[in-house]
């Protein structure tokens, strides 16, 4: 794609309220509002969240442009006080050099090297599920997602005598998820942190039983570390990572950087599974290769991390979803001094905004951009249309992409493998309707039938 050079004359955006800005069609229904911003007013568009000064970029080489110029001429945007209570100052909200010594400690925990050690466990709690499935049976297809990536992620982070520990972990992340999405798209994301409404009471409940909880299993790590017991899961990594001066995270450091990983691990994945089989219930010619795939392939065994690559159709019906329902649905950052989109100066102090969402339902990268088809994702039809892997961003991208994602796309792939095996999950075609709250989420239960395949 070559460079598109913004416009120099004054761009039209939506008629913003007094002191209110565009809060309230923001707040009624953000993803429409920004899908709204790009068919009304273009690509470059100049909105107000209350008094913040906003720019909604629409086309991928800009996105991709802002997201390369994060740590540089950009900084990641201060998301408020609901954020920080749930996020600390963690890898995700730091910036400068304190982001840079956090991400080089917390990187080798995830690396490909790693997650390929995290994928029999990955299997084997999928395994667990499908043996207590029976056809026939009536389940809420995000609550059984939810579950079992949670025993995936606190098993993977915290290690296997954590278990049964998931019920408050679980309860507190959902309030907290809840809340967190319910301030960001109110008046309360500009009261003062001391005014304490009540979903921040609920928020700061929620967050107190994820700090208990945390703090429990690290005193475990750290006894078992002291008796020379090795564990192998990202805690002890993240307990054992030094720092270029030979110095290790600090307790709240530890803390939140596992509130990260648990998301990361957790909540990008269930939703992402959520969404995988609602679409594939109203797409029976995806799933017949679904089955034909995993059939082939695996001759009826478990999927092992040696079989992720050759799933290529999982891969493919992974990667769809996340273009559908990205969980990261709004990614920004605030223009420093010299900053800069697609050859025009952003002025300094300006929120800048790009949403995969909008990006990925915009035809002019994705044709027929609401209808689900995992073929657009193989690699002829890729090279033929190279624009969408730009346009592509349910992690991010540059320098501050996530750091979980591989993880994520091994666990969707590899989990969606062990249960569409032996299970068909029909929710049937109807959309599910969606709430933006810290990702992605079903706005409510997704009842389904299992059939088997």
């Amino acid at each position: 794609m070559t460079a598109t050079l913004l416009p120099t004359g004054t761009e039209r955006g939506p008629r913003r309220w007094p002191l209110l800005g565009n809060l309230p069609a923001f707040a009624r229904d953000p993803l429409a509002f920004f899908e709204s911003l790009r068919d009304d007013y273009g690509d470059w568009v100049p909105w107000a969240l209350g008094p913040r000064r906003n720019l909604m970029l629409s086309r991928p080489e800009h996105a991709g442009e802002l997201l390369g110029s994060v740590e540089k001429t950009f900084k990641p945007m201060e998301l408020g006080w609901a954020f920080h209570q749930l996020l600390g100052d963690g890898v995700v909200v730091s910036t400068g050099e304190e982001w840079r010594r956090k991400r080089a400690l917390v990187q080798p925990a995830v690396r490909p090297r790693q997650v390929r050690a995290y994928a029999a466990t990955m299997v084997e709690c999928a395994d667990a599920l499908a043996r207590d499935w029976t056809e026939g049976s009536r389940i809420d297809v995000h609550r059984e997602m939810a579950g079992l990536t949670q025993r995936i992620a606190v098993r993977t982070l915290f290690g296997s005598d954590a278990a049964g520990r998931e019920a408050p972990i679980s309860a507190a992340m959902a309030t907290a998820q809840q809340e967190l999405g319910a301030e960001f798209r109110g008046l309360t994301l500009f009261l003062p942190p001391w005014v304490r409404t009540p979903g921040r009471r609920r928020l700061r409940r929620a967050v107190a039983v994820l700090d208990r909880e945390i703090a429990h299993v690290v005193r475990e790590h750290e006894a078992a570390s002291r008796s020379g017991t090795e564990r192998d899961d990202l805690l002890s990594r993240l307990l054992a990572a030094r720092d270029e001066h030979g110095a290790p995270l600090s307790g709240k450091e530890l803390r939140d950087e596992s509130i990260t990983l648990y998301i990361g691990g957790h909540e990008t994945t269930s939703t992402t599974l959520t969404w995988a089989w609602q679409l594939l219930s109203g797409a029976p010619e995806a799933r017949a290769r679904l089955t034909e795939e995993l059939d082939r392939v695996l001759g009826g065994r478990l999927p092992a991390y040696e079989d992720y690559e050759r799933l290529t159709w999982t891969r493919q019906v992974v990667k769809e979803a996340l273009r559908v329902y990205p969980p990261v649905w709004l990614i920004s950052a605030v223009a420093g001094e010299g900053a800069s989109i697609g050859g025009r100066a952003v002025p300094e102090g300006t929120t800048a905004w790009t949403s995969p969402w909008s990006m990925h339902r915009d035809e002019r990268w994705f044709p027929d951009p609401h209808a689900f088809r995992p073929e657009r994702w193989s690699a002829d039809a890729v090279a033929a249309h190279p624009v969408s892997e730009q346009a592509w961003i349910p992690f991010g991208g540059g320098p501050r992409a996530c750091l979980g994602a591989r993880f994520a796309l091994v666990e969707a792939a590899l989990v969606l493998a062990v249960l569409a095996q032996r299970f068909h999950v029909d929710s049937g075609p109807a959309p599910v309707p969606v709430f933006p709250g810290l990702t992605l989420q079903p706005a409510g239960p997704v009842p389904a039938v299992l059939r088997r395949p």
